[in-house]
Parts: C-alpha cells; sequence; structure tokens
C-alpha cells in the first residue's frame, strides 16, 4: 500500500476513536519505495537528488510522526496500531516498552537475538545495527504510525538517507544476519501473535473493504 493512503486511513481509524465510534487496529502491511520525513527531520537528511530519486522509484512524504528520516520499502513488515491507550490501560512509556518486546520476541522466534535501543535510540537493535525503526504519534490517548522491521530489505536505500539523524547507526535485515527470506505476509501472520500476548488483546481478521482500503489488501483489527 503506498504511503500516502496507508496515512490516510490511519487518519479515518484516530478519527473513529476520538469520536467514540472506531475500533482499536492493527495494520499490518508493506510499502513501495519511500522515505518518510518525521517531525525531527531536516531536508539535508535526504542525501540523493531528485534525479536519483527519481532512477531509484523513491518517494519523498513528510510525515506528521515522530522521529527523523526512514525508509520504508518491499521486503519490510511496517506495522501501524491505531488504538487508543486508555482501553488498554496504558502509558506511552508501557506501550513502547511492549512494542519493541513483541517484535524482540518476534525475531527471537526466527533465532535472531535482539535488544530495544539505548536512551535516546528507539528500536530493535542487534550488535549496534537496527532491524526495526519504531515511530509513533500522539493524539490524546490514541496512538497512530509504528514500526517497520527489516526482513528482506534491500539495505543500499537507507544509503539515501541519514537513517534517523545518526549516519553512524548502520541497519540490518533478518536476511543479512540468518540467510532467511522471510515473506512479509508470513510475518504478519506470525508477528500478530506476538502482538496479541504483549498487548493483551486479541486480533480478529477484518474485511479490507470495512476500512476502505483497495480489495484484497491484508488487514487485521
Amino acid at each position: 500500500m503506498p504511503y500516502r493512503e496507508a496515512w490516510d486511513l490511519q487518519a479515518r481509524l484516530v478519527r473513529g476513536l476520538r469520536e467514540g465510534g472506531g475500533e482499536d487496529t492493527l495494520l499490518l502491511l508493506e510499502h513501495p519505495h519511500v522515505f518518510t520525513m518525521g517531525k525531527a527531520a531536516s531536508p539535508d537528511h535526504v542525501l540523493w537528488d531528485e534525479d536519483e530519486r527519481q532512477r531509484r522509484q523513491v518517494e519523498v512524504v513528510w510525515s506528521d510522526r515522530g522521529g527523523e528520516a526512514t525508509y520504508h520499502g518491499p521486503g519490510q513488515l511496517v506495522g501501524y496500531p491505531v488504538l487508543d491507550l486508555a482501553h488498554l490501560d496504558l502509558t506511552i512509556p508501557q506501550y513502547l516498552e511492549r512494542l519493541e518486546r513483541s517484535l524482540i520476541d518476534y525475531l527471537a522466534e526466527l533465532g535472531v537475538e535482539s535488544e530495544p535501543g539505548e536512551p535516546g535510540f528507539t528500536g530493535v537493535w542487534r550488535n549496534g545495527e537496527k532491524l526495526a525503526a519504531i515511530g509513533i504519534k500522539l493524539n490524546r490517548t490514541v496512538v497512530s504510525h509504528g514500526f517497520a522491521l527489516n526482513l528482506t530489505t534491500d539495505l543500499g536505500y537507507f544509503d539515501g538517507i541519514v537513517p534517523c539523524g545518526h549516519a553512524e547507526r548502520r541497519p540490518t535485515s533478518v536476511a543479512v544476519v540468518t540467510g532467511q527470506r522471510i515473506d512479509t505476509s508470513a510475518a504478519a501472520d506470525a508477528y500478530a501473535r506476538h502482538f496479541e500476548r504483549l498487548l493483551g488483546t486479541r486480533l480478529d481478521w477484518l474485511p479490507a473493504a470495512r476500512l476502505e482500503v483497495p480489495e484484497g489488501t491484508p488487514v487485521r483489527s
């Protein structure tokens, strides 16, 4: 799903929760090539010029999430939990800790040892390299945006930005670490079980048409 479509969908879900008629939802999807720029990003965090970005078919989108610059693209599992934390009786630090832990536990299932970042470095890491980026937005008690986990991601695209504002902190992927080629659809199914357990909730399939997304797009709520 293109990034802007997913962003618009999240906005509709947030509005539904704020107005009292919506459902807590977890979107699990994959984006085409895009650099997303969070609220702390600056133009000089994009290193490739327009010609190079066009050649590589990568879009730049200035987003309302927290954080700086990151890359989304094929081979990456992107998760957008749109949740009212009041429903789960969670604070923001508790939510972020459980979101990190859900990814760490899923990676452990794949044989990958990982850990949360040091203070000031969000996400999930392995030996100083980032496996998953995390950036959220808070609208009163409703959170949106979320995480991006590198499965078979082409890490060369990260050369076009200063990832999360730290050029010295490089990304890695499950494929690089283990040699496994994990399909994003299979990863979504397996990851969802860890999300359920860590967030203390239950996920049910919801027909994509109810969220006004293109037919056939896998959506979990």
